[in-house]
């Protein structure tokens, strides 16, 4: 799967209905700005929509996959509700990597922050000690903030 070749299959497929962005967007209870996403692959539709999706353009969830018409005679290994769920799985999976790195951010932030304490005396180290102080809580407030998008996106 092709989020490029996707993307321009969804906008060709669209146009061939004779809709605008936002009309499909507005079919779909999406953002116009979230089909120009998915039409110039900057990323996939969520399963939640990919069937009503396919739907207003005339097209199976294979076909949306594939980027391409599939031809009457062509043998398809799964079906429509084994794609729907691999695709689930594997968005379900890209938002639990996401949160991992965020909690992974934060750890690493407090395991700097507790190493800067150990560094204090001389300039030398107090310059390194500060250094790591503000690294750690950069790191940290990273970490808030792929969690904190991680959990808003579910």
């Amino acid at each position: 799967m092709n989020q490029q070749i996707t993307g321009k299959f969804i906008a060709h497929k669209r146009k061939e209905k004779n809709l605008t962005q936002e009309q499909l967007a507005e079919k779909l209870g999406v953002s116009n700005k979230t089909i120009s996403k998915w039409e110039t692959g900057k990323c996939m539709p969520d399963y939640t929509v990919v069937k009503s999706l396919c739907e207003e353009l005339g097209i199976t969830v294979a076909e949306l996959m594939d980027g391409e018409v599939s031809e009457e005679k062509s043998v398809r290994t799964y079906d429509e509700e084994q794609i729907m769920n691999l695709l689930k799985r594997t968005q379900d999976l890209e938002k639990q990597k996401n949160l991992l790195y965020g909690i992974l951010l934060i750890v690493m932030g407090i395991a700097l922050q507790a190493l800067s304490h150990t560094l204090d005396g001389s300039g030398v180290k107090d310059f390194f000690s500060g250094l790591l102080l503000g690294i750690s809580i950069a790191e940290m407030l990273a970490g808030v903030y792929v969690v904190g998008k991680s959990i808003a996106g579910q």
